[in-house]
């Protein structure tokens, strides 16, 4: 009987299994034709078919007899779905050829956010600049804050120098990262934390806009984090090179650059290594009617210098749900000291200009070393965990000058004393996130964690070995927990905690004696102030139908003020640190509402918020143009409109508008009835972009960037401040060559004259009365090998 029970099972087994077939194929990259591992492979919109091998073959059996759409996704590579039909015993082929193109949201996790959620399950407004993006920009700027710039609009314009004063994000500062590794000090604000990397060897950059309790402290206005290249997913050797130079369109000797990159990945068997460098000369730059634009000689400047960066990465596999991995960046860049400025007049429209000549003083300088250690478990009681720890060294070198506060008559004759400024902070740090998609059996999802801060840092006075921010230093414990529950298919929430405990350690110390009219030197009292906040976030994630979003979130955020500017500025006897009420944390309330919808044909989303603090920071300048810290009440506000037209697979048309406002209250009232500086916050800005045959053997992008007029005004109406807005077109075009691309870049293609954002309205200084880039083109060529 049993016998025949099996015969008559598989009698009736043999032909289910006869009705199916197999699909089978490889999968390479369109542009260099090389096969692409980790390439999901999807049957009909459902379940995972397969994901390719090492050498981009993939193979699922088992497929029913009939019609079938296969589709295959990669991020940073344009999805491709095929038809077709599978007969019974039957082994169809499918090879694909994957394009890059521009992320898509729905698909990237951002790592900055802390999440393991996707971008658009957020309630919150995310940008992913991909790899593409990036090397349309790369020849059309001179810094990684200007790549931001040129693509957030609600970031401020790039002053085009080292120094990233007045750049600042929805008005607030943003909190920028290398991997996940702070840049920004916290203590001593040098306005260099935007350029710590080559953008050579950033593949995409991650923009969280407004703030989150989880995203950790500083990230008041947002997060900037520069991703890092990645060893190739195939394990084989990989080859990247490019080669640029850079000109004004006179082509003038002392104006030419060019900038050199090699980046080299393979695998060893559970290893794999990674080594970058890039190496770039900076010549002069050139404003609209062909004059040398102004040299910072004592901030720093991009123009007329020297940078290299190294980058090296080792992941090790153990197992394949364990990773560890080492990151190291060297950066350094230094001016050359060729020029000096000539001082504009801003009553004759003369913008500050660069003669030959011999700076007084040692060259501005950057340099900075970032490292990282990283561990991932990614099946840990049910979730992943991950753990980074971190160092930093960074210095900052700046040029000098006989300012007041430098001088000392017990040195040198009042008026007559050089020196010059360098800021130095070490940081020792460790970031630790559990996630977990489900807790006790439930559909809420978990993201818990610690991070802990060390900051050391101190300013100095180079050349007299004087200290003007004494050695101070900041520790930060940061325990938080975020709950994400899927309350509907059509609703999600979020919310979560976040303790802020910091505490400062300043030493006794002797202010400067410059800080004075009678250049007494006042005795200032250390103390330990010590902070702790708890930072609450709300959120909510409604999806109505697919493709439409809207968000809302509430959320704090927990910064310090630049403690560096408010101890250094110490002039009244008796003063002690621990009554400084200036070193008090700033703390942020932000509440943010947007809408977006997407489709084949493109999308469209507008997001507006709010960001109010009662004990809030400003930056004001003194007499010698030196930024001092005021403490009032402030908030900023605006409306961010995103718009993208793809009406077919060779073209799209892009559009982003950002209408900010900034206010403060100076007499503490409750009335915000001053407008905040140039320095603060940024202009209304519309920004335009057209993508001509993308994908294609030749393609090209026409960008236009258009900054509105704006006035500012004090509590009584008054005008302090103006800023004449300007319109700049930027052109490329590209053409792939098998595994090279050459492009060729035209920034300020109409050769607008202007003078900066900064320039006009930051600050009114004659000398820092800097005019922007002219026409000005860059030849890449870039390869993969």
């Amino acid at each position: 009987m049993s016998r025949f029970l099996f015969l008559l099972a598989l009698l009736a087994a043999g032909p289910a299994l006869a009705q199916t077939g197999t699909i089978a194929g490889r999968v390479v990259d369109a542009e260099t034709d090389r096969p692409l591992a980790g390439v999901v492979i999807v049957l009909d919109g459902a379940t995972i078919g397969a994901t390719t091998a090492r050498d981009g073959a993939y193979r699922v059996e088992g497929v029913a007899v009939g019609e079938h759409a296969v589709a295959a996704r990669a991020l940073g590579y344009a999805l491709v779905t095929r038809t077709v039909v599978v007969g019974e015993g039957e082994t169809v082929t499918v090879d694909v050829a994957l394009e890059p193109a521009d992320l898509d949201l729905s698909e990237v996790v951002v790592s900055a956010a802390r999440t393991s959620a996707v971008a658009t399950s957020l309630p919150i407004k995310v940008n992913v600049i991909g790899t593409r993006e990036i090397e349309r920009q790369q020849a059309l700027v001179g810094s990684p804050a200007e790549l931001v710039a040129n693509v957030v609009p609600s970031f401020s314009p790039a002053r085009q120098k080292l120094s990233g004063y007045g750049e600042s994000f929805r008005g607030r500062s943003p909190l920028f990262l290398v991997d996940g590794v702070p840049q920004s000090n916290p203590l001593r604000d040098g306005s260099r934390d935007g350029f710590t990397i080559d953008p050579e060897v950033v593949e995409r950059v991650e923009v969280v806009f407004g703030a989150n309790a989880a995203q950790g402290l500083g990230a008041t206005g947002g997060i900037i984090n520069y991703v890092t290249a990645t060893p190739a997913a195939s394990g084989e050797l990989e080859q990247r090179v490019s080669l640029s130079t850079t000109a004004g369109d006179g082509f003038d000797g002392d104006g030419l650059g060019w900038r050199a990159h090699y980046l080299a990945s393979k695998r060893f068997g559970t290893v794999d290594v990674l080594g970058s460098v890039s190496v770039e000369s900076r010549g002069l730059q050139f404003d609209g009617a062909g004059r040398p634009i102004g040299i910072d000689n004592v901030q720093g400047d991009l123009a007329d210098s020297q940078s290299r960066n190294l980058l090296g990465k080792v992941v090790w596999r153990p197992t394949p749900d364990q990773r560890v991995g080492l990151m190291v960046n060297d950066f350094r860049l230094a001016q050359d000291g060729g020029f000096v400025s000539e001082a504009g007049d801003r009553e004759a429209g003369l913008p500050t200009v660069s003669v030959p000549g011999d700076p007084e003083g040692t060259e501005p300088v950057n340099d900075v070393t970032t490292a990282s250690l990283d561990y991932t478990h990614a099946a840990l009681a049910g979730g992943a965990l991950t753990v980074k720890a971190y160092v930093q060294d960074f210095s900052a070198l700046y040029g000098g000058g006989r300012y007041g506060v430098f001088q000392d008559p017990a040195i040198a004759p009042a008026g007559e004393l050089f020196d010059q400024s360098e800021n130095n902070s070490e940081k020792v740090g460790a970031r630790l996130t559990y996630s977990r998609p489900g807790i006790a059996g439930t559909p809420v999802g978990l993201v818990a964690g610690l991070d802990l801060l060390r900051d050391e840092t101190y300013q100095r006075l180079a050349l007299t070995d004087r200290n003007w921010v004494p050695t101070t230093r900041f520790y930060n414990a940061a325990p938080f927990v975020q709950l994400d529950v899927p309350a509907a298919d059509w609703l999600s929430l979020s919310g979560g905690l976040r303790w802020e405990v910091a505490e400062l350690d300043v030493p006794d110390f002797t202010a400067l004696a410059g800080n004075r009219d009678d250049f007494q030197r006042v005795a200032v009292a250390g103390g330990s102030p010590a902070f702790d906040a708890p930072l609450f976030n709300a959120g909510a994630v409604v999806t109505p139908v697919d493709g439409v979003r809207v968000y809302g979130s509430v959320a704090q955020a927990f910064t310090m003020p630049d403690v560096g500017r408010v101890l250094r500025g110490v002039s009244q006897e008796g003063t002690e640190v621990e009554g400084l009420l200036a070193l008090d944390p700033i703390q942020t309330d932000n509440v943010e509402v947007g809408a977006q919808a997407s489709a084949a044909w493109g999308l469209l989303g507008v997001t507006y918020f709010v960001s109010e603090s009662d004990f809030g920071s400003r930056l004001v300048p003194n007499e010698d143009g030196i930024f001092q810290v005021r403490r009032e009440p402030t908030r900023t506000s605006g409306w961010e409109l995103t718009g993208r037209l793809e009406p077919t697979r060779r073209l799209a048309l892009g559009a982003a508008v950002s209408v900010l406002e900034g206010r403060f209250d100076a007499d503490d009232d409750g009335d915000f009835e001053a407008d905040l500086g140039a320095a603060d916050i940024g202009p209304d800005r519309l920004n335009l972009f057209l993508d001509l045959n993308r994908g294609g053997r030749f393609s090209g992008r026409l960008q236009a960037f258009a900054y509105a007029d704006r006035t500012f005004t004090d509590g009584d109406g008054q005008t302090v401040a103006e800023f004449d807005g300007y319109t700049t077109l930027d052109a490329s075009v590209a053409a792939a060559l098998g595994r090279a691309t050459v492009t060729l870049a035209v920034s300020n293609l109409l050769d607008a004259q202007y003078i900066t954002y900064f320039g006009q309205a930051a600050t009114t200084r004659a000398d820092q009365y800097f005019a922007g880039r002219g026409r000005t083109l860059t030849l890449r060529l870039a390869a993969r090998l």
